[in-house]
């Protein structure tokens, strides 16, 4: 026997629409503190709630308008909340928008089912909704959690974007129409008939945006992996052609001793004379330099100290470089290429050379390899969660020397810290040095 099943409650539509919504609060970044995100919840599921009950008796010429208004209310409540853009705002207010409109219609069709041609008491009405809600809502964050980045960078292509767009209206359109019309081939000709396609369709559409948000995850993690690696082969290819410039000045030192040596045995004035002993000086000091004990890291030393003289930065180095022998040559010229040049672009900036400061250690700290980098800097330096924020207007291309130096140390399950005092830039590498076999 066919049933009569009512229309569901606005203010559980609402209520349903803003759970939806908190869970992609709880997994992103917020914008503000903890108590004033609460506020804004609370305030936007007053509107929200107050919105579709006000619009409940609409005509239908404005009920798709109020439904759009609807999931925009969504979608601001998603960019005032969080720390994202206007675009990862639309996106994950779509999703939230089906996963509302499956959770709101499955604890309608179960309070309907067991209470047949009545609703059900207002207190089993209050625990069905906390506990299919609460159910629907907890898998939903749990599913999420691994794929949704923090910072709600999501980088989607417009392409990537309006094919969200594209399955959310059309999963709209379908478990909707049977309650628009019953004049088309995909409408029931009872009630329980079309909740059970607005329920199943609703239900598949999360799993195609599921599928979507999955597939962009691994697609953005696949471009950062490959910049990443970009910016390590850049640092080995820098090394190279450092190695290759420090040998051809060797040559040449090597000729100027030649060349100094017939200088002296003629008879020269004591000006010229002394013109040469200060060249032989300054050669034999760039000699003695950057001789670690490892000649990858003299390279990449040697390369960065020429060219930090060139620019009036100080670089001193205290390196033990027999402690990276059992280190790959590139990922040491990631770590060291990276750490360097995000430094020397930070002393750049200082106008008084005397204040371009660069310090850099190499050491054995009990069991594990220590790699520090230290670096004066003018200004403010904003750090969160162990992060370093960038100041750049072009965030998107920021941070791979950084994220190339923690893929470097996580391989050999080391950390990276960073920290921020007395206007010193202090970054860490800790790595564990294996035992000898």
């Amino acid at each position: 026997m066919e049933y009569v099943l009512p229309d569901i409650p606005r203010i559980y539509t609402a209520v349903a629409e803003w759970a939806a919504c908190i869970v992609f609060v709880m997994l992103l970044e917020k914008r503000r503190d903890i108590w004033k995100t609460a506020g804004i919840a609370v305030g936007a599921l007053v509107i929200q709630a107050l919105f579709l009950v006000a619009t409940g008796g609409v005509p239908l010429v404005f009920w798709l308008p109020c439904m759009i208004l609807a999931v925009f209310l969504m979608m601001l409540f998603l960019y005032v909340c969080c720390k994202i853009r206007w675009m990862e705002a639309a996106y994950f207010g779509l999703q939230a928008f089906v996963t509302a409109e499956f959770t709101a219609s499955l604890e309608w069709q179960i309070s309907c089912f067991f209470w047949r041609g009545g609703i059900p008491p207002l207190a089993v009405q209050c625990l069905l909704l906390l506990g299919i809600y609460g159910a629907v809502n907890a898998l939903l964050w749990y599913i999420l959690r691994p794929h949704l980045p923090q910072d709600g960078r999501m980088d989607l292509s417009a392409k990537e974007f309006f094919t969200a767009v594209i399955i959310g209206i059309a999963v709209f359109a379908v478990s909707n129409l049977g309650f628009v019309t019953a004049e088309t081939p995909f409408s029931g000709q009872y009630q329980a008939q079309i909740a059970n396609v607005r329920t199943l369709v609703d239900l598949a559409g999360i799993a195609m945006l599921y599928a979507h948000l999955v597939q962009c995850s691994e697609t953005k993690a696949r471009r950062e992996l490959e910049a990443v690696q970009s910016v390590l082969q850049n640092q080995y290819q820098q090394y190279k052609q450092s190695r290759e410039s420090i040998e051809l000045i060797n040559y040449k030192y090597h000729d100027l001793k030649h060349q100094i040596a017939v200088l002296r045995s003629e008879q020269d004035p004591g000006r010229r004379n002394e013109f040469l002993n200060k060249m032989e000086e300054e050669i034999r000091q760039y000699e003695l330099q950057n001789k670690t004990g490892n000649k990858v890291l003299d390279t990449v030393l040697t390369s960065k100290s020429l060219y930090c003289g060139k620019h009036g930065i100080t670089l001193t180095t205290v390196a033990d470089g027999s402690l990276l022998d059992f280190m790959d040559i590139m990922d040491i010229c990631s770590i060291f290429g990276n750490a360097l040049d995000n430094a020397i672009e930070c002393e750049l900036k200082i106008p008084d050379k005397e204040k371009r400061l660069i310090h850099v250690t190499v050491s054995r700290q009990r069991g594990f390899l220590m790699m520090r980098f230290e670096n004066y800097y003018e200004g403010s330096l904003t750090m969160k969660e162990g992060r370093l924020a960038t100041t750049k207007k072009e965030t998107q291309f920021h941070g791979y020397g950084l994220k190339s130096i923690r893929y470097t140390a996580n391989k050999y399950e080391g950390a990276v810290d960073i920290d921020t005092r007395d206007h010193w830039f202090d970054l860490k590498v800790l790595i564990p040095i294996p035992e000898k076999g």
